[in-house]
């Protein structure tokens, strides 16, 4: 029903993005090229696909081989133009993924900026030693021209069965697909069928230089958020799962799976808690006392302040860490193949 209310809006929004391809096409609309490598972390639909995890395991691995910075728009962020990301940095300024890949990498040079070409040769002119730079989220951009595009794809959305906004959850049109060099399939069901890894390959996969690996999400046991949340805690007890995230699905499902859950409060992606979020909090853990509450990464990194949180909430804050990990052992097979590409010519 959907689908068939939003088909002509969807018809509308798939010419207008095509158009705006072809006149990149055409020369109308300029790509910008720059002298230093260039990774994209991109995908051609909205919710999450997995863009920060894969973000985290690309620098975890390159900060060893390079200088690098992080550029992304910091989507959802309530400030405008180029903002270098800090460990003392609200989210609400630079947004909630960007402040959580600083925290992981303190080290890295983190940069939001909504005008990516601009961010560029500003990272170049004040950070000359970095030799990498790293875009999340830029596939559509394309003002910026990477040397390498990594297109994420949900293996329990398939683009071929998706449609365009507002119909469907596709932002951009699947003939543009051809752009990239490496394809990224997450949440694949540990008993993946081999037919359908070829059917994923066939849609994908069109061009020879592209290359397709395939990943779940692996996800470990709760971190306490907060020092006074015992990191002993039995997770055999209630358990009220939090989430603000793109496709809360797969998180709800592996904590009902893993755990006693007696109460789910989801928000939309990038939420931003606020006092009646956790006066909610507060009831949940009044009306069910011996619950803990377990959240994600990306929530954890806005409650981290304090002053923000009920003191009575803090010692039942847990997040569950998440990492990708490549089926058949291939995750060596796309970093190093990952690491030529960035310094061939």
């Amino acid at each position: 029903m959907r689908r068939i209310l939003f088909t002509p809006a969807a018809w509308l929004y798939k010419m207008a993005v095509t158009f705006r391809h072809r006149l990149f096409d055409w020369g109308v609309l300029k790509s910008e090229k720059f002298d230093i490598p260039i990774v994209c972390i991109g995908n051609v639909t909205v919710g999450g696909t997995g863009k920060t995890p894969m973000a985290e395991m690309i620098l975890g691995y390159m900060s060893r081989l390079h200088r690098v910075a992080l550029l992304s728009r910091g989507y959802g962020r309530r400030t405008k133009g180029y903002v270098e990301v800090s460990l003392s940095s609200d989210y609400r300024n630079v947004g909630d993924e960007p402040l959580q890949i600083k925290m992981k990498f303190p080290d890295v040079v983190v940069v939001v900026c909504e005008k990516r070409a601009e961010a560029i040769r500003r990272i170049r002119a004040e950070h000359p030693e970095i030799d990498l730079i790293v875009m999340d989220d830029g596939f559509q951009h394309r003002y910026v021209e990477p040397k390498i595009n990594i297109v994420m794809v949900d293996a329990t959305q398939p683009v071929q069965n998706d449609s365009m906004l507002p119909a469907g959850r596709l932002r951009d049109i699947p003939e543009m697909l051809y752009r990239a060099h490496y394809f990224v399939v997450t949440k694949c069901p540990v008993d993946m069928k081999p037919i359908d890894r070829r059917v994923m390959h066939k849609v994908l996969v069109t061009m020879a230089y592209q290359k397709i690996y395939f990943t779940r999400f692996e996800s470990f046991r709760p971190e306490p958020l907060y020092d006074e949340a015992p990191d002993n805690v039995d997770f055999g007890r209630e358990v009220i799962a939090l989430s603000g995230i793109g496709n809360p699905g797969p998180f709800i499902e592996e904590m009902k799976r893993r755990y006693n859950v007696v109460e789910t409060v989801t928000f939309g992606d990038h939420h931003v808690y606020t006092r009646n979020d956790m006066r909610r909090l507060l009831q949940l853990c009044s009306d069910h006392p011996g619950a803990v509450i377990v959240t994600t990464e990306k929530d954890a990194v806005k409650m981290t302040r304090r002053s923000r949180v009920p003191a009575a909430i803090c010692p039942k804050l847990y997040y569950i860490p998440i990492n990708i990990t490549f089926t058949e052992g291939s995750e060596a097979d796309f970093l190093q193949k990952l690491e030529h590409d960035v310094r061939s010519n």
